[in-house]
């Protein structure tokens, strides 16, 4: 949480494609640690790590994803390509996890954690091909009462100046508030448990829950959904469903969980979009990563709901959510129009088609 809003920073300052390369080269640290240092301090230890690396990707993947499209001016196609990357993501978990359980068949914790850290290291390596376009600087200009002040301080000027735009404010805490809800992966396992699975069986029925996921995200890329009233209902269509999942004492409940993740899979892709439109290039990554950090403080909320109800109680906490989603995405066109006129100034819009 601490290195959320910082990392964003860094990755306008300086470069996204750096910021992903040192995400992914801190987790492979992460990992390390654990096999080198295997006890509490160094779990400790790596867990810290492990989150400041997914803190350096957040923000900075969606800004090197949109500007690289609006290089070429493509921006319109980058729900489809943030569907697909997010499908590539959740896709992957499936031969990771078949892999993770023969490694750890052939040479225990110690070989799977090894091929862990060589995985992060060649994901480090492939970052460095990323394209990365050029873009206005943060800051932009300077006025005679600006004298003396950081970059910091700048910067943090011109995010609240952003915030008060017209349909960003409620944007950011729309992403913020749907990313939260991923939380609730963690517990799948648990209800699958509570469900009646035995525990060995566990993994493998819970592999359609990414699958359901990586379509749901796909489609919600192809479709590129816009109206905050349809996102709204698919959302409460999906909580309700979680919620019958979640009073049913059977395996069978797993399908209802399937079908939840891959709705809301969908409507987050869609609201992330809109959330990019809205902001200018120079700061996106800082923007996205205050919805990150935002997320990461909501998903507080997530576990009290699992605590108190199970499936139950969080399904009745989206359904909160779908019914405050129209509100938070009912942004003015002029605020849309004025984002857009910002990016068609900058350096970020030239290029071929």
């Amino acid at each position: 949480m601490l290195a959320e809003v910082p990392t964003g920073l860094l990755a306008d300052r300086f470069s996204r494609r750096a910021s992903l390369v040192a995400a992914t080269t801190v987790q492979a640290a992460g990992f390390a640690l654990w096999i080198v240092v295997p006890d509490f301090t160094g779990f400790a230890a790596g867990f810290v790590l492990w989150a400041i690396g997914g803190a350096c990707s957040s923000g900075a993947l969606e800004a090197l994803l949109y500007d690289g499209l609006a290089a070429v001016r493509a921006e319109a196609h980058y729900a489809r390509l943030l569907g697909r990357v997010t499908s590539a993501g959740l896709l992957a978990q499936l031969p990771a996890a078949v892999a993770a359980a023969v490694l750890f068949g052939v040479g225990g914790y110690a070989l799977a954690g090894w091929v862990s850290v060589g995985c992060c290291l060649a994901a480090a390596a492939l970052a460095t091909t990323l394209p990365e376009p050029p873009r206005a600087s943060v800051v932009r200009t300077r006025e005679p009462d600006d004298a003396g002040r950081g970059y910091v301080a700048t910067v943090a000027a011109e995010v609240r100046g952003i915030a008060a735009r017209p349909g960003v404010r409620g944007a950011v805490v729309a992403v913020a508030l749907l990313t939260a809800v991923d939380g609730l992966e963690e517990y799948f396992p648990l209800a699958a448990r509570d469900m009646g699975l035995p525990v060995a069986g566990i993994p493998v029925a819970l592999m359609a829950i990414p699958v359901a996921g990586a379509a749901g995200a796909a489609l919600g890329g192809a479709a590129r959904l816009r109206r905050p009233l349809l996102l709204a209902t698919l959302l409460g269509i999906a909580a309700l469903v979680l919620g019958v999942a979640g009073s049913t004492p059977h395996v069978a409940g797993l399908v209802g969980v399937a079908a939840f993740y891959g709705v809301y899979r969908m409507v987050l892709v869609a609201v992330d979009a809109r959330l990019q439109e809205r902001i200018p290039s120079a700061l996106r990554a800082t923007v996205t990563s205050v919805a990150g950090l935002g997320s990461e403080v909501a998903t507080f909320a997530v576990y009290g709901a699992w605590a108190a109800g199970r499936l139950t109680a969080a399904a009745a906490l989206v359904a909160a959510l779908a019914v405050a989603l129209p509100v938070l995405l009912r942004g003015s066109a002029v605020g849309v129009a004025r984002a857009r006129a910002g990016r068609s100034r900058g350096p970020a819009q030239g290029g071929p088609r």
